[in-house]
């Protein structure tokens, strides 16, 4: 690898090698695969943000925040997916300094917008349930709006810090990353000066983006299970259980394989190859099944997409029997 010295003691790469998996054979069929989830993943985040923008009866604050989830799903997984499929189907496996930082960037942004608008999800089911009566003053549109506005805020500055401190780095010896893109930990591990403040960073990034979101959720739905245990009428209880049993298996399927994933780095040693299937999977499971779990769980989306459906029937049926009419 050619490498740019700035001066004798600091050197930044021109270009970064993107290693991918190391000995196991097929590879590429992995790499195949997770390009069937993308396409899944465009299709159907794709399909939930036209739902809400169609249907008037989701113009709901709610779903300002389901159509910001949906989005961050949609561009996470499009800074992801088709640099890799570039990098490992078609062997460009070298990525200049510049596009790496941009890449990681970009992936570690949208994947942190989807944590914090789960969060912001469980204050939307919090209020609606433990204060029905005030929900509509409390969580109105332009309340959701500043929500999503101050958490777009916050992860853009957080993780221009976070790879701005990379530049500080000089890399002296390997610029190879054992990863499948341009990982934040792997390519800090690469550098020859004090990296310190790098590691302090991951640690202030993982309790701050992973570990608090999570506890606040976990807290809210504790809050919620107190409020549920005051209902009297059990049916009355299950309807309000049903509200929120999407957003529950989308914390579930967010948090458990990154905290298991973060949790090993942290703890001892993790394989290469462990590291990159654990990671990837991560990043492109949740995305992919969040549209399928919203559809076919809320049934307020179930029968916004039925009446379009109704609708768009009835407006052919109209078109062609104008159409019958001209021709007679």
């Amino acid at each position: 690898m050619s490498n740019t010295s700035v001066n004798s003691s600091f050197v930044r790469p021109v270009t970064f090698f993107i290693n991918g998996f190391s000995n196991i054979s097929h590879a590429k069929y992995y790499y195949m695969f997770l390009s069937v989830a993308y396409v899944v993943t465009v299709l159907g985040n794709s399909f939930i943000m036209s739902t809400i923008y169609l249907a008037r009866r989701l113009h709901t604050a709610k779903y300002i925040a389901v159509f910001n989830l949906a989005l961050s799903d949609l561009c996470g997984n499009s800074a992801l997916i088709p640099k890799l499929i570039d990098m490992f189907l078609f062997d460009h496996q070298d990525i200049s300094y510049e596009a790496c930082l941009a890449n990681m960037f970009f992936v570690f942004h949208f994947m942190n917008m989807q944590s914090l608008t789960l969060l912001a999800l469980s204050f939307d089911r919090l209020i609606a349930i433990c204060f029905p009566l005030r929900y509509h003053v409390i969580v109105t549109k332009s309340v959701m709006f500043l929500i999503i506005a101050a958490i777009w805020i916050f992860s853009v500055t957080i993780f221009a810090i976070l790879v701005g401190l990379l530049t500080r780095l000089s890399f002296c010896r390997s610029t190879v990353v054992n990863s499948y893109f341009c990982d934040h930990g792997p390519i800090y591990s690469l550098a020859c000066n004090d990296n310190s403040i790098n590691i302090f960073m991951v640690i202030i990034c993982f309790g701050l983006l992973i570990c608090l979101p999570l506890l606040l959720i976990i807290f809210s739905y504790f809050c919620i299970a107190l409020a549920l245990s005051k209902i009297a009428h059990g049916g009355d209880r299950i309807k309000a259980m049903k509200t929120c049993t999407s957003h529950l298996l989308l914390v579930a399927i967010f948090y458990l394989p990154v905290l298991s994933v973060n949790i090993s780095a942290f703890t001892g040693y993790l394989h290469p190859n462990t590291r990159i299937i654990n990671n990837s999977l991560s990043h492109i499971i949740p995305p992919m099944l969040n549209p399928i779990i919203y559809t076919l769980k809320t049934d307020e989306v179930m029968q916004s997409i039925k009446d379009m459906y109704k609708r768009n029937k009835v407006n052919l049926t109209i078109e062609r029997n104008i159409k019958r009419i001209g021709r007679n």
